[in-house]
């Protein structure tokens, strides 16, 4: 059974490698990350045999605390991309729920990153160990310790399969990742605050926290090399026995329980609907509104906008020696502004294959135009008040509240520059967001290179054309902020003009770039 699913393993990767130049060029980029973690991370761990004894294990602790997280929140993000991560795929097969965990954890087991992970933990013997008794405990350390990553993934994977296939899983699982992105500022506010002043401190804190978890024993049994290394080994062991019979346990109960992706849902008329505009204008304003509301993929982006926004601010304002001015509050906002407007660089993707319906009523280029006003007012419903909170946020620490309004004047004209530009990139490199159930991939198989140049385009087009008042704004020149919606209105409809009389000319090419299988 585990030869069977290594050879389906790998000829699954080779399938989705065939025709694909982008993913062919992931593949590679994906190679290389995974040998250059291999080869850093054993030379890295390996080092730690020149530190003394007490800092090496703590990092060793930690370290192996780090590793285990990450198996186990690495495959919730690519869940729905990754078609061996969900047993749904294997439930019609003439199989025992103990033969699913065979074959898949043999899965697992296949590719770069598993390999990587025991190169990387090869170095712990080298670095931990001080006697012979100590490596050879080590070798089974290391073993149970990628053993103890691949059962807590899949069985964690296994248990929310169902929930991960639902609307609300998935919303939790884009807020989960943007959480866990914002956290990657975590050391530099930290840094900037003063409180790595002794590092060595820190460590020690940090591994009495983890210090009796399974991945921080199986370090320290490696630097005991004793009886009590040989109990804490034994430890490991059995939780690596009790995880995999409760990943058995999921896989019985994932088989026989249905989940609510298939059940289907109803869609009430919002309480706003009587507040918007009439007619098509209001219909496509109503219907972005639900998008943003229902559909993950959309959302992801104004989760992420938010968020490194927020963590933006407090970088600026965290360092005490620093005097902000006014110009400063214009980064947060205009850091969001310019991350929500890249997202209408593929307008028309979110509707796929239902853009039919509005194509074949489209009678003019206004009908086009129509449509892409709709789109815009729904987009600054919403971001124009978040923007402006942003930049209250921001004035308020740097210490003048009035400061915010020409924050928010300048955000809002970059939101307006950014939906313009979009409009424009929307008819010319359209592209399909893939059916999937993660929320985080971009274009369907082929479409890679549109999808890039589209977004790179946007943005170096939005900042050009956002010079002529973000430029004088961050010199000090704050009244030419207020002059940015004005601007943006302009040049949002200059942008809309221009692709409504190209996007109505291609409407099969916008139809069928937008409707690809994926």
């Amino acid at each position: 059974m585990a030869g069977l699913f290594v050879r389906l393993k790998l000829r699954l990767i080779a399938g989705n490698l065939r025709g694909d130049t982008m993913r062919q060029v992931g593949f590679v980029f994906t190679l290389i990350a995974a040998f250059l973690v291999a080869v850093g991370g054993l030379l890295l761990m390996s080092l730690l045999r020149l530190a003394p004894a007490d800092v090496a294990v703590d990092a060793g602790m930690v370290t192996f605390t780090v590793l285990t997280l990450t198996w186990i929140a690495g495959p919730l993000m690519v869940f729905g991309v990754d078609d061996t991560l969900d047993p749904a795929r294997l439930t019609l097969f003439p199989l025992t729920p103990r033969q699913m965990a065979v074959g898949m954890f043999a899965a697992s087991a296949t590719g770069p990153w598993p390999l990587a992970t025991l190169f990387f933990l090869a170095g712990a013997v080298v670095g931990l160990s001080r006697t012979a008794t100590g490596a050879l405990i080590g070798v089974v350390a290391v073993i149970l310790q990628a053993a103890l990553c691949l059962v807590a993934s899949r069985a964690v994977t296994t248990a929310l399969s169902r929930v991960l296939r639902s609307r609300r899983g998935r919303d939790l699982l884009a807020v989960g990742v943007v959480f866990v992105f914002l956290l990657t500022q975590l050391p530099n506010l930290l840094l900037n605050q003063g409180l790595g002043a002794d590092p060595r401190l820190m460590l020690a804190e940090l591994a009495s926290v983890v210090r009796w978890g399974p991945p921080a024993m199986a370090a320290h049994a490696i630097a005991d090399g004793g009886l009590a290394g040989l109990a804490e080994i034994a430890v490991v062991a059995l939780v690596v026995i009790g995880l995999w019979w409760l990943w058995i346990a999921a896989l019985r109960r994932t088989a026989v329980t249905s989940d609510s992706s298939t059940l289907v849902g109803s869609v009430g008329r919002s309480r706003f609907d009587a507040l918007l505009p009439g007619g098509a204008l209001g219909a496509v304003v109503a219907k972005e509104l639900k998008y943003l509301r229902r559909e993950p993929r959309g959302r992801m982006g104004w989760l992420a906008a938010v968020g490194f926004a927020v963590i933006f601010t407090f970088s600026l304002f965290s360092d005490p020696s620093g005097s902000p001015g006014a110009a400063v509050t214009l980064a947060p906002g205009c850091l969001a502004a310019l991350m929500i407007g890249l997202q209408s660089a593929n307008a028309f993707g979110i509707d796929g294959r239902a853009l039919w319906m509005n194509a074949i009523v489209y009678a003019s280029p206004r009908d086009v135009r129509t449509d892409l006003a709709g789109r815009h007012l729904a987009v600054c419903v919403v971001a124009v008040p978040l923007l402006a909170v942003l930049s209250i946020g921001a004035a308020l620490i740097a210490g003048d509240v009035l400061w915010s309004l020409q924050a928010t004047a300048a955000a809002t004209g970059l939101l307006l520059v950014g939906l313009g530009t979009g409009a424009v990139t929307s008819v010319i490199l359209p592209y399909t967001y893939p059916d999937r159930l993660n929320a985080f991939t971009s274009a369907a198989p082929g479409q890679g290179g549109a999808a890039f140049a589209g977004a790179f385009g946007a943005m170096i087009v939005t900042s050009v054309l956002a010079l002529p008042f973000l430029l004088p704004a961050l010199f000090g020149v704050g009244w030419i902020g207020l002059l940015a919606v004005p601007y943006g209105l302009v040049v949002a409809w200059a942008g809309r003009r221009l692709a409504s009389v190209i996007g109505y000319a291609r409407l099969p090419d916008l139809l069928g770039a937008v409707s690809r299988p994926s």
